[in-house]
């Protein structure tokens, strides 16, 4: 018998955007805007979906990627309270809910890179980052050098060797389980995780649920490398030159010129 997975159609949520959150996670109080994602569920049951993916969803600094604080509602969205009552509507129209696990970095106001920046070398979480060097710089002007995803220096590589990361990540995941019965997660980075780290979350997350879904995103490398952790989704790269696709013909059709010459000089489309 086919587990819910792999006959589910997928609705996509990206609740920042659709709810119109401000971009910049400034708000002082906390603003329940999980209403205006409420009102979709009906629609997505009636269209045929059967699943929804949803994030980033917890708390961050600016786009949801660059997390805060995995236990905690982004504040521009609501609480937690919110985003139980959201997935227990779903389940009650037959809709099962997938949210984004980001779990290769942090953002640079997480808990344990925040005491670094206080206590340098002192700092017990030295060995949570990667790449932790007190002799370099970074364009923060820290004091300190890091790895960062893909150079992105507001996404802080997490060292997912040092168990005592490990350990918070899946507590993390049973954080989410026991307080919000998802009942899967789309792994962020995936093609960056360490293998090691995956198979323990499978044993984790099968011992709570034994049809948890894991989907991971591979953008770079083998999409078969997934070892029977989680599903790969190996389509980005598809849908990345879909988007580029569509995108010069609008750039084209509206004879945008200074546009149309960004993407000939950087070779997307030719003379």
């Amino acid at each position: 018998m086919a587990t819910w997975y792999e006959e589910a159609v997928f609705y996509h949520m990206y609740p920042i955007g659709m709810t119109g959150a401000p971009r910049q996670n400034t708000e002082e109080g906390i603003v329940h805007r999980f209403e205006q994602l409420d009102k979709w569920l009906p629609h997505i049951a009636e269209i045929g979906c059967t699943a929804i993916y949803i994030g980033p969803l917890f708390e961050s600094t600016t786009h949801g990627y660059d997390t805060r604080d995995y236990k905690v509602v982004d504040r521009r969205l609501g609480d937690n309270d919110d985003f139980v009552r959201f997935v227990k509507k779903a389940h009650e129209l037959g809709i099962k809910v997938v949210v984004d696990g980001v779990f290769n970095h942090t953002g640079r106001e997480f808990f344990a890179f925040q005491d670094i920046q206080r206590n340098r070398e002192h700092s017990q979480y030295c060995s949570w980052y990667k790449g932790i060097n007190f002799g370099w710089d970074n364009p923060y002007h820290d004091g300190f050098g890091y790895e960062a995803w893909r150079n992105c220096f507001e996404l802080v590589n997490l060292n997912l060797w040092e168990p005592a990361v490990r350990e918070y990540l899946l507590g993390v995941i049973d954080f989410w389980i026991d307080t919000f019965d998802i009942d899967g997660i789309r792994l962020d980075c995936a093609d960056c995780l360490e293998f090691s780290f995956m198979e323990e979350m499978r044993r984790r997350t099968s011992a709570k649920k034994a049809d948890f879904w894991l989907m991971g995103e591979v953008i770079h490398g083998d999409s078969r490398m997934d070892r029977g952790c989680f599903t790969v989704l190996p389509i980005m790269n598809c849908t990345r030159g879909c988007i580029q696709a569509t995108m010069t013909t609008i750039i084209l059709k509206l004879l945008i010129p200074f546009a149309g010459n960004l993407m000939r000089m950087v070779g997307f489309i030719g003379e």
